[in-house]
C-alpha cells in the first residue's frame, strides 16, 4: 500500500455512523409540519421529482426554509447536522450567506439565504427505502437509504458565488477555497512532460461538463494518470478527493473511497483545462471508473465556483436500488 493511500485510511479508519438518527431526526422534522406544510415536504419515494436536481435559483420540490417557522426551521437544520459531516455543514451554511453578498451586489430578490428547500421521499424507515434532498442556489445534496443505512449520496453539488468575498461583512470568505487551492497545487507541480498529459487545453470549459444531468457520462478518458504521479503528487491528488468525500460524515466518507480503491486507485487521472495563476478561468476533474469529481471556476472574472460528485451507477441510488429489490422482492398484494 503506497504512503498516499495509508494517510487516507488512517484519516477514516476511526470513522462511524453518522452522527444522529436520520430516521428519528427526519420524522422529528415531519411532525413538527402542518398538514399543508408536510405535504409541501414529503413526496412519494418514486416521484419523478426525486430525480428532478438542479442548482440554479428555481421553484423546486421540496419545503422551502422561507415558509417555516423558527422551530420548524431548526428541525430541518437539525437534519442537515445529522445528514452532513461538521465541515459539510458549515459549508452549507456559509454557502447560503453569500447569498445575502450577491443580493447586496444587486441580486435581487431571489437571493434569499431562506430559499433552500427540505424534501423527503417516502417514509423515514430503517426497513423500506426513503430519500433525503437538500437543494437551493449553489446547493443540492441527495441521499438514498435502505435498511437502515445510506446507499448513495450522490449528486453531490456545491458552488460559491463569490468564491472569494473581497470586501463586506463576509470579507475573505472562501466557502470551497480548499478545492481551488488544492487542485493549482497539485496542477503546478506537474513536471513539463507531466503537464503534457494533464493539462488538455489552455481555455476552461464555462461549465461542470456534466450539468444537472439526471445520469453523468463517462467523460473523455484523458489527463494524467494517479500512477504518472510521484509520491507527494499521489497524496495531493487523493487529498483532493478526500476533500470532496468530507462533506459527508466520515462512515459514507470512507464508503466512497473503499469503493474507489476497490474500482482501482491507479485508474483515477487528473485533468486539468484553463489558467494555471489565481485570477484565470480554470477547470479540474478527477475520474475513475465509478466516479467523476468536477470543478470549475470561469464566471465572474473566475471568482465563482461549481463543484460535484457524480458516481456513474450510484447516483440517487438507482443501480443500488435494483440490487436490493432483487434481494428484498416486495410482498406480493392481495
Amino acid at each position: 500500500m503506497s504512503h498516499a493511500i495509508f494517510v487516507f485510511l488512517a484519516a477514516v479508519a476511526n470513522a462511524q455512523a453518522p452522527a444522529g438518527d436520520l430516521v428519528d431526526e427526519a420524522r422529528a422534522f415531519l411532525g413538527a409540519l402542518s398538514e399543508e406544510l408536510r405535504a409541501e415536504a414529503q413526496i412519494p419515494f418514486n416521484d419523478d421529482a426525486r430525480l428532478d436536481w438542479h442548482y440554479v435559483p428555481r421553484e423546486r420540490p421540496g419545503l422551502s426554509l422561507k415558509k417555516m417557522s423558527p422551530e420548524q426551521r431548526e428541525k430541518a437544520l437539525s437534519l442537515m447536522r445529522a445528514a452532513l459531516s461538521p465541515k459539510g455543514y458549515e459549508i452549507t451554511e456559509t454557502i447560503r450567506k453569500l447569498d445575502i453578498v450577491l443580493r447586496e451586489m444587486g441580486g435581487g430578490p431571489s437571493r434569499d439565504p431562506e430559499f433552500y428547500d427540505v424534501a423527503v421521499f417516502g417514509e423515514p424507515s430503517t426497513d423500506a427505502p426513503w430519500g433525503l434532498r437538500y437543494e437551493g442556489h449553489h446547493i443540492s445534496l441527495n441521499w438514498t437509504f435502505a435498511d437502515g443505512k445510506a446507499i448513495a449520496s450522490t449528486p453531490q453539488f456545491l458552488g460559491a458565488d463569490p468564491a472569494d468575498v473581497a470586501e463586506g461583512e463576509f470579507k475573505g470568505t472562501r466557502a470551497l477555497g480548499a478545492t481551488e487551492d488544492l487542485g493549482r497545487s497539485l496542477v503546478m507541480s506537474l513536471s513539463e512532460e507531466q503537464r503534457a498529459k494533464g493539462v488538455l487545453d489552455a481555455t476552461a470549459p464555462p461549465e461542470i461538463l456534466t450539468g444537472a444531468a439526471r445520469e453523468a457520462a463517462i467523460l473523455e478518458d484523458k489527463g494524467i494518470a494517479y500512477a504518472e504521479l510521484n509520491a507527494d503528487q499521489q497524496g495531493l491528488l487523493l487529498e483532493i478527493v478526500r476533500e470532496y468525500a468530507s462533506v459527508q460524515p466520515d462512515a459514507l466518507a470512507k464508503e466512497r473511497f473503499e469503493k474507489i480503491q476497490a474500482g482501482g486507485i491507479e485508474k483515477l487521472k487528473f485533468a486539468w483545462m484553463g489558467g494555471l495563476e489565481k485570477g484565470e478561468g480554470h477547470y479540474y476533474r478527477i475520474q475513475g471508473p465509478s466516479f467523476v469529481i468536477e470543478y470549475d471556476n470561469t464566471q465572474n472574472n473566475a471568482n465563482h465556483v461549481h463543484t460535484v460528485w457524480r458516481d456513474f451507477n450510484g447516483d440517487f441510488g438507482r443501480d443500488l436500488l435494483r440490487d436490493h429489490y432483487h434481494d428484498h422482492p416486495a410482498p406480493h398484494q392481495h
